[in-house]
């Protein structure tokens, strides 16, 4: 029976001095980046968690280790990209998805439709399908310390 599957992502960075903000594909002007080995965009590091959680294909990791010079400094939406060609390649296609940012700063509600517009393109879906909130976590933990930025995604994918 080919049933619909949900997957759920997680991830973290923490902030770091000279660097760029990436985020949902996208560059947000803010004093300060996120620390990783690629352009370290939380938010795509999570969706791509999740889709691959669907589809039972380990993790971002698993796929696109930390530990390889071919993904210093790469860009995310070339992990998206692959990850949406790994999937498609064992005979799943992209449902929706609904992503929450959890930043006390910079403000992101303005960057949404923007965020939203350059995921759709890279995963090549229509951006109606393509949910993403902020939040702040009203001063608590490492998010209201303003010590870096989590990403909460769930998908749902199914068979082509």
């Amino acid at each position: 029976m080919n049933l619909p599957r949900i997957g759920f992502g997680y991830d973290v960075h923490v902030f770091a001095e000279e660097r760029e903000l990436w985020l949902g594909g996208i560059k947000i002007e803010y004093s300060r980046g996120l620390l990783g080995h690629s352009d370290a965009d939380v938010l795509i590091h999570a969706l791509c968690d999740a889709l691959l959680g669907a589809a039972n294909l380990r993790d971002i990791g698993f796929h696109f280790p930390d530990t390889s010079a071919d993904y210093k400094n790469i860009d995310s939406k070339i992990l998206l990209k692959d990850t949406m060609l790994i999937i498609r390649e064992k005979g799943f296609e992209f449902g929706n998805m609904d992503c929450t940012v959890c930043a006390e700063e910079p403000k992101l509600n303005p960057h949404i439709p923007a965020m939203q517009e350059c995921l759709a393109g890279v995963m090549g879906v229509d951006s109606d399908v393509i949910s993403i909130k902020a939040t702040t976590s009203e001063k608590m933990g490492f998010v209201g310390r303003k010590e870096g930025i989590a990403v909460y995604a769930t998908v749902l994918i199914y068979k082509k």
